[in-house]
Order: structure tokens, then C-alpha cells, then sequence
């Protein structure tokens, strides 16, 4: 969906300066509506909603969180400089301020940046409308891609330390056909995450009504993609959502958890050591936060564990070089002190303060610390987990069982949860660490683990094979005169072709397929795949009695039944999907919806992460 653009400016005609009459109607639909459009934006103008109720409803929420606001200062009319000073109070960048001829220009933005436009007889110069459009055009693109860099409004830059509030506390109550559109769109991202299909989150950020929504899509997506160990996949996401909402603290945090996971896998230019130079970056903006601090002292405790983890060495070898790189452990225990000290409800903190110490204790050093930590009712898996922890350290097998079971009753099938603990326990185990506690609690998550499904990351494809068009021919384009696209007699060439290309990419039961198996190309691929084993994926962009009714029954030769067969074949726990069931309808037309699908308008089949793209030969009919 495109990025969202209000216009601020007087209606109708009005009295200019001099006496003329200036048509403002004439300047919107000629000059600014055309040229933010050429720039990519969706336009709104508070005359042009003819829904009920009041107008100052609708004007107020666009100023509120509209991507960019316009506005035409070209009279010193009382409204425009009123929503002007509403979008600057609120929002510090995304203001373009734009004017016909004027003698003199306000004192408060006399300095601002405006685009000056002609006019002749009080409407838009036609010997300078193209090359104010393009002016126009331009400055939107130019201000759009520099989001994040010098403030816009007078207000932020004389007030630096001052914060915009946070888009979702901007509501306004009364705009109900807005928010209720936001509502349902919410509803979708959230029932997608918890469905685990993780994919639907990148293309609902897509489609979500302003930047704000869209970044925050894309935020649950790259959370969701980091749960399930796609870090790369992860960062993309973050990313993009950090590209509209740059200063989101729990987005930062997450991207440099997924650069510090790719550069333990070796998969990015990023040593350790950059990677705690992000986490300072954070600090700087936020030194107070203890999440940062918590998740800093992942560096120093990942680099303690690779000094020693290694499969070769006996225990006794392991224990001796962890004790020896006990500087490494201090300094993962000093970074967890500093989060507790900012926050003493920051209760993992202090247990894994606690934890730590007694390990390093253990280990032969001399450090002491001591804390109390306090439940944190929100996350009740968390805090019960944590006295778990505790007892570990203090306690005996029995009560480590007890605290832990009780733990997993609140953890509403939280896999990553669940195994993150886990891996605390196996680190202690691998040092002899209280070994009969460690054990115990090692029992409680590794059942708990059988009876749950891991995350869709923790099967990852070797590669992914996409496949789009073509259907075969209606029995009835002959008699419409139409020339042949894809008759029937010519299936066994192309199921010829589409094994060939299968062939070459070795496609097997380490790979998943992707096809919306309409009638010809879709369903010969996925007759293929299934062939040979590879997962198969049905996305139809439509219900299925639509979808057969549409897109496999019209064809010459029985589709229908073939549909079926594969539909029958399917794993049980890999049933069709439906777009508008799953993502709600499309905001855009079918055909747009499908434009990714089809974007090479002849039969392709992808696979990989953006690494093969390989066009089926298609027969020369």
C-alpha cells in the first residue's frame, strides 16, 4: 500500500493579495495532487471525505499520523497555519510547505524550505506546470528518503530533547472508519504471528494504512523470524521497520541480536567486537534500559563459552580452560550487575547475575553478589522461571522440578521460551555445575519440549521452489477466435520441461514448494514435486470453489480431478491456504495482489533465498 500524504489548503476560490481571484481547487488537482501521486503517495484532502460526522475528525487524525503532510501557504489562512502548528507540535519531520506568489513570507518559517509555484489569472501557469509538478515531485522524494535525517519542525529543533509521542497514542476516537480499518488489519498481524506463519507478516506490513503500521509489521515480523532462527531474513525485516521508525528501542535490540547471531554463524562481515560497539550505540540514547544491558552481556558470555566448548576436549580440560578465561565471565556478570542496578525488577538480570557468580565461584574465583529480584506480573513464565533458576543454586532436586513445572504452566506453548531456558541448564551441565539439580530441571524442559512442535526455523529448506503460470487453454478459446497459449496437446512437452528444471536443482524432500496449483504449469509442478518428495505449499488467492471455478475447471482435460489428487497428497499438517482467509482481503485488485507471482510473464521457477531464478524452456509451440 502507498505511503499516505494530507493536504493542508484553502478550498475553493479565494481573494489573493492583489485583489485576484486564486482557485485553490484548480491548484490541487493540476499541480499537487499529481505530483505527490507521481512521487508514490496516496493523497487526502479533508473536502474530498464525505463520510458523516465532523470534518475536524478526519483532518486531525491525518495530521496526526499521515507519512507526509503538504501544506500551501500561499494566503495567511487562519485553518492551514492552524493544522500547520498541530503537525509541528506533534510530528518533527514529513512536512513539505509549498506557496503561489506572495510579497512577503511569516517571520516563524521564513527560513523553512518551500516550493514556490506560478500562477496566471489565479490558476496553475501552463508554461511552468510540468516543472513545478517535477519540482514538487522531486522534494517529496528527496524529504521521503531522508526520513531520519535534520528535523522539520521549528518546534523539535528548539526543543532537541524533545520526544513526538507515540503513534498509537495519537488516536483520535472519534475517526472510526479509520481505526476500524486498523483494527482489523492489527487483528490479521497478531493472528499471524500466533499461527506462526510468519511469512504473512511482511506482506500485511505491505498493506497496512501509514509508515507507523507498516513499521510496526515489520518489527513483529523480524521478532517472529528471529524466534525461529531466519536471522538474516529477521534483520531484513527489522530494518525496514527501523528505516520509518528509527529511534524504536525494542527493534534496535533486535537487530543487533540477529548481527551478533550471524557473526557467531560466520555469516557476516560483523566481528563480536562491532557488535558490542551497536550495543554501546544503544546505551548512548538509552543508558537506563536494562534490556540492553542484559542482552549485552550476551557477547562477553557467548565469547567465555566458545573459548571452552569444544566437543573433543573431556570434561576436566573443558572446566580448566573456562576457569582460565575467567575475565570473560566477570565481565559477562559486571554487564548483568549494571542492568539490575538500572532496574530492580529486572529479575533475569539479577538470577542470571546470581547464576553466573556462583558458577564463577565454582570455577575458583572470588566474586560476590547478591539480589533480590521481583516478579514481573506480565510475564509470569519468566518470573516463575526464575525461581526455578534460584533453586537451582540453592536448592535440591525436588523443589528445582516443582518451581520449574509450575513455570511451564505459564508458558502457553512458548517453544523459544522454553528452550531458552533449557540451554542454561546444558551450559551448567557441561561444567558439572551442581550436576543432580541441573539434571532435574534438564528432565522438566525436555519433556515439555516432546510435546511441543519447534518453531517452523527449526526445519529449514535447502531451498524454496516457487512456480507461476500458465493455465491451459478454456475449452471455448477456439471458438472465440483467440490463438493457442497453452493447448492441451502440448502438457507432455511442458511436464518434460518442468521435471528437467526440477532435475537440475536436485529437488528432493529437503525442499519446500510453493504453488497456487491452477490448472497446466501449477498443478504439473506440484504433481512433480510430490513426486519427489519435496513439501508442498498451496497459496490460492481465493477461496477454493472460486479458485477451481476460475482457475482449474475452465481448461480442456480433467484438472479438476488432478487438483484433488494433490490436494489428497498433502502432509495433514500443510493444508492449502487461502489469501482472503488468511491475510483478509486484499486492499488491492486480484491481479495487483498476484503481481509478485507473475511478475515474468512466462513460466519461472525459483528457489533459494534469492539465489536461483530459473526460467522453464518453454516449447516452441
Amino acid at each position: 500500500m502507498k505511503l499516505h500524504a494530507f493536504v493542508a489548503m484553502p478550498f475553493g476560490q479565494k481573494k489573493g493579495p492583489d485583489g485576484t481571484d486564486i482557485d485553490f481547487n484548480a491548484i490541487y488537482e493540476n499541480l499537487l495532487k499529481p505530483a505527490i501521486e507521481a512521487a508514490g503517495l496516496e493523497v487526502f484532502r479533508t473536502d474530498e471525505e464525505q463520510a458523516a460526522g465532523d470534518i475536524k475528525t478526519d483532518m486531525f487524525q491525518e495530521l496526526l499520523i499521515a507519512d507526509l503532510v503538504v501544506a500551501d501557504l500561499t494566503l495567511d489562512n487562519p485553518n492551514v497555519w492552524y493544522e500547520l502548528g498541530v503537525r509541528h507540535a506533534l510530528r518533527s519531520r514529513g512536512t513539505i510547505l509549498v506557496q503561489g506568489p506572495r510579497s512577503t513570507q511569516p517571520f516563524d518559517i521564513y527560513t523553512d524550505r518551500k516550493l514556490n509555484y506560478s500562477l496566471q489569472n489565479g490558476r496553475p501557469d501552463p508554461a511552468s506546470l510540468k516543472k513545478d509538478q517535477d519540482a514538487l515531485t522531486e522534494m517529496i522524494k528527496t524529504r521521503m528518503v531522508s526520513w531520519h535525517g535534520r528535523k522539520i519542525s521549528p518546534v523539535f529543533n528548539l526543543h532537541p530533547n524533545l520526544d513526538e509521542p507515540e503513534w498509537r497514542r495519537l488516536k483520535e476516537g472519534n475517526a472510526q472508519q479509520f481505526w476500524q480499518a486498523y483494527n482489523s488489519w492489527a487483528e490479521r498481524i497478531e493472528f499471524a504471528r500466533k499461527q506462526g506463519n510468519i511469512g504473512d507478516l511482511p506482506v500485511l506490513a505491505d498493506e497496512a494504512p501509514v509508515a507507523a503500521f507498516r513499521a510496526e509489521a515489520h518489527l513483529k515480523a523480524g521478532v517472529a523470524l528471529r524466534k525461529a532462527e531466519h536471522f538474516g531474513f529477521a534483520l531484513d525485516q527489522l530494518e525496514q521497520g527501523l528505516a520509518i521508525e528509527g529511534g524504536n528501542l525494542n527493534g534496535l535490540r533486535e537487530k543487533v541480536i540477529c548481527l551478533q547471531r550471524l557473526a557467531l554463524r560466520g555469516k557476516l562481515g560483523h566481528s563480536l567486537e562491532k557488535v558490542r560497539a551497536h550495543y554501546r550505540k544503544i546505551l548512548e540514547t538509552y543508558p537506563k534500559d536494562a534490556e540492553t544491558w542484559a542482552l549485552l552481556v550476551r557477547i562477553d558470555k557467548d565469547a567465555w563459552v566458545e573459548c571452552w566448548h569444544n566437543e573433543n576436549w573431556a570434561a576436566e580440560q573443558k572446566r580448566d580452560e573456562a576457569s582460565y578465561q575467567d575475565a570473560l565471565l566477570s565481565a559477562a556478570i559486571e554487564s548483568y550487575h549494571q542492568a539490575f542496578r538500572r532496574n530492580p525488577g529486572h529479575y533475569y538480570s539479577c538470577i542470571n547475575a546470581l547464576t553466573l557468580t556462583h558458577l564463577y565461584h565454582d570455577l575458583g574465583g572470588d566474586t560476590r553478589f547478591s539480589a533480590e529480584c521481583e516478579p514481573d506480573q506480565d510475564q509470569w513464565f519468566w518470573s516463575k522461571a526464575t525461581l526455578g533458576d534460584l533453586e537451582v543454586l540453592t536448592g535440591t532436586p525436588a523443589p528445582v522440578t516443582a518451581a520449574y513445572k509450575e513455570a511451564i504452566v505459564h508458558a502457553e506453548k512458548n517453544w523459544f521460551a522454553l528452550n531458552s531456558t533449557l540451554a542454561q541448564l546444558r551450559l551448567l551441565k557441561e561444567q558439572g555445575f551442581r550436576p543432580e539439580s541441573v539434571a532435574a530441571g534438564i528432565v522438566v524442559f525436555e519433556r515439555a519440549l516432546t510435546r511441543l512442535k519447534p518453531p517452523e526455523g527449526q526445519w529449514q529448506p535447502r531451498q524454496v521452489q516457487l512456480f507461476s503460470e500458465h493455465m491451459v487453454d478454456a475449452s471455448d478459446r477456439k471458438e472465440e477466435g483467440l490463438e493457442p497459449h497453452f493447448p492441451l496437446d502440448k502438457v507432455p512437452l511442458a511436464e518434460a520441461a518442468i521435471a528437467k528444471a526440477l532435475d537440475q536443482l536436485g529437488a528432493g524432500p529437503e525442499d519446500q514448494d510453493l504453488t497456487q496449483n491452477a490448472s497446466g504449469g501449477d498443478l504439473i509442478f506440484a504433481e512433480a514435486c510430490q513426486a519427489r518428495g519435496v513439501k508442498l505449499q498451496l497459496l490460492q488467492p481465493f477461496p477454493e470453489p472460486d479458485f477451481i471455478k476460475h482457475s482449474v475447471a475452465p481448461a480442456e482435460g480433467d484438472w479438476t480431478s488432478r487438483f484433488y489428487a494433490v490436494k489428497d497428497r498433502l502432509e495433514i499438517d500443510r493444508p492449502p491456504r487461502c489469501m482472503p482467509e488468511e491475510l483478509g482481503e486484499s486492499p488491492r485488485k486480484p491481479l495487483q495482489a498476484l503481481q509478485p507471482l507473475v511478475a515474468l510473464h512466462r513460466p519461472v521457477l525459483w528457489a533459494g533465498e534469492g539465489e536461483i531464478c530459473l526460467p522453464v524452456e518453454r516449447p516452441a509451440w
